[in-house]
């Protein structure tokens, strides 16, 4: 597999103009603290700086998909550039405040969401200040571009402890979907300096003991500098396109796993896990579905024993590139998830990471040491029908 999808590359970096659009002309209230002027003052300079870097970069991707200049007159090209769902819902934006000292629009994360109608077309920002939010929270589907933003020096964190078994309203078990603290389920959603936690330890062979800290289920999701703490099951990536920058995910036991089309970039992943676990479970079933997680320039790290990834699914695919890789991963590298049919078909990578646990002697020989060809479509790009993402990355 070369790439995610075989659609032409139209260029759109659509999390860029979702954080552009809803921060830069927007200025903080009069009770916001002088760090969060800071905090803004800074996010203006990345935010010009990625203007001006995606001009440049469209307008050379674009002419040389386009067949560059014929006789002083461009091509034009049949899909759009940008995301029209998303720039009108850019130019309606709005804002509101939640703090539990009562300070703001709403006292919980729970009440703004309610407050915002159905089939939402604005970009909704919740300013959620700094506290220990205790809520189950459901994002629907018909509750598309909601911003969640809080303080990098002292984020909210968003807190739960329920598991697959854990007994809901109707009766019955919640399974691991429903298990999630936070589950997001619309589109365009992003999320900015907030820690999402499920505080349910995991005990080695017991049953039932999911437990999800986020389920991502839209499409075109952005997560910047966040904080993901859990046992097993912390992070669904469930289906969708999304990016993580700047991210600390932390857990034991399939701590990052689903469906997802995924790029993580600078990620923190620290393992807790007791005796030996597996880190990622990505199950991508067919050759037909587009999903895979792709981490680059991020850290392995923690406790126990850890596989880079087990297939879930036949057609699993991940690819670490440029990581450090401490001693807690196992020689072996990855886990065939005690099918050996699998070997033949899924596709996990290393390229050029380093630290004592990564390309060690004894890696299974159907992990790819990936050559420059093989590893370059996974490192940044991510195909979707209409446009092709790739993230512009911060300035250093």
């Amino acid at each position: 597999m070369a790439a995610f999808s075989k659609t032409p590359i139209h260029i759109s970096i659509f999390l860029l103009s979702l954080c552009i659009l809803s921060l830069s002309s927007l200025s903080w209230s009069s009770s916001t603290g002088s760090n969060l002027e800071r905090q803004n003052d800074d996010y203006e300079k990345w935010v010009s700086w990625n203007v001006e870097n995606h001009k440049k970069k469209t307008r050379t991707t674009w002419e040389t998909n386009q067949g560059m200049v014929t006789a002083g007159h461009r091509k034009r090209s049949s899909r759009s550039l940008v995301d029209s769902k998303l720039r009108k819902a850019e130019l309606r934006r709005v804002r509101m405040c939640v703090s539990q000292d009562g300070n703001c629009d709403f006292t919980s994360i729970r009440e703004a969401i309610d407050a915002i109608p159905l089939n939402n077309t604005k970009r909704v920002i919740l300013d959620i200040k700094p506290g220990l939010y205790r809520e189950k929270i459901v994002v629907p589907l018909a509750k598309p571009f909601i911003t969640f933003m809080g303080d990098s020096q002292n984020p909210p964190t968003i807190t739960g402890n329920d598991t697959a078994s854990t007994i809901g309203d109707d009766g019955r078990a919640l399974t691991t979907f429903h298990s999630a603290t936070v589950a997001i389920n619309s589109d365009y959603f992003v999320a900015m300096n907030v820690i999402f936690e499920n505080t349910v330890p995991h005990v080695t062979g017991t049953l039932g003991e999911q437990a999800v800290a986020l389920r991502i289920s839209g499409n075109k999701a952005a997560f910047y500098n966040c904080t993901f703490y859990g046992y097993q099951d912390t992070l669904y990536d469930h289906k969708g396109l999304h990016y993580f920058k700047n991210c600390f995910i932390q857990g034991s036991v399939d701590f990052i796993f689903g469906y997802g089309r995924s790029l993580y970039e600078t990620c923190y992943l620290n393992s807790i896990a007791t005796k030996v676990a597996s880190m990622t479970a990505q199950k991508r079933t067919n050759t037909s579905l587009s999903s895979g997680f792709s981490f680059k320039d991020s850290t392995v790290t923690g406790s126990g024993l850890l596989y880079l990834g087990r297939a879930w699914g036949d057609r699993s695919r991940v690819i670490f590139s440029y990581t450090f890789m401490d001693k807690v991963v196992l020689s072996q590298g990855w886990n065939d998830w005690g099918d050996q049919n699998r070997e033949r078909s899924v596709y996990y990578g290393e390229y050029k990471c380093s630290g004592p646990g990564a390309n060690a002697t004894g890696r299974v020989q159907w992990a790819r040491l990936l050559s420059d060809h093989e590893a370059k479509p996974f490192i940044r790009t991510h195909y979707i029908d209409g446009d092709a993402w790739i993230p512009s990355q911060l300035p250093q």
